[in-house]
């Protein structure tokens, strides 16, 4: 679930503009976060990604820690998402 909390969504919109003659492309492609894809008729998509906050919140849950540890598990979760911006 971690893992899950941590994928990105890039190669699901990678998806949504694949044609038909890229199909190879799909093998590389990471869509862990991808919930559902939908592509209507007239070439509209629609892309749903798991809820990454209700995935947190569960995991903090199922771990069963106190409140402290929590708090201190978004710090750090926070901390990763800024080193990456700067990146």
């Amino acid at each position: 679930m971690e893992k899950l909390a941590r994928s990105r969504g890039n190669d699901a919109v990678k998806l949504a503009f694949l044609d038909g003659e890229n199909l190879e492309v799909l093998e590389g492609l990471n869509l862990a976060a991808l919930t559902e894809f939908r592509r209507s008729g007239n070439g509209g998509v629609e892309i749903r990604l798991v809820d990454r906050v209700a995935l947190l919140k569960l995991l903090v849950e199922l771990s069963g820690t106190e409140e402290e540890k929590a708090e201190a598990f978004f710090r750090a979760w926070e901390q990763k998402a800024e080193e990456k911006e700067e990146a």
